[in-house]
């Protein structure tokens, strides 16, 4: 899997880190970062697909 590296505000980090964890949202930031991109790409498909943009 290649990896990728960002620059991410300290208070976006640290907001993300409260969901990261044992018994929390995501196992690590990078299951976080992941889903989030993943959600983020499925509403800009959703988007181009009202908009006639996507070829289905």
């Amino acid at each position: 899997m290649p990896k990728v590296s960002v620059d991410i505000p300290r208070e976006l980090l640290a907001d993300l880190n409260k969901h990261v964890g044992d018994d929390k949202k995501f196992v690590n930031q990078s299951d976080a970062i992941r889903t989030a991109i993943r959600k983020m790409l499925d509403m800009m498909d959703d988007i181009d697909r009202r908009h006639g943009r996507m070829d289905d």
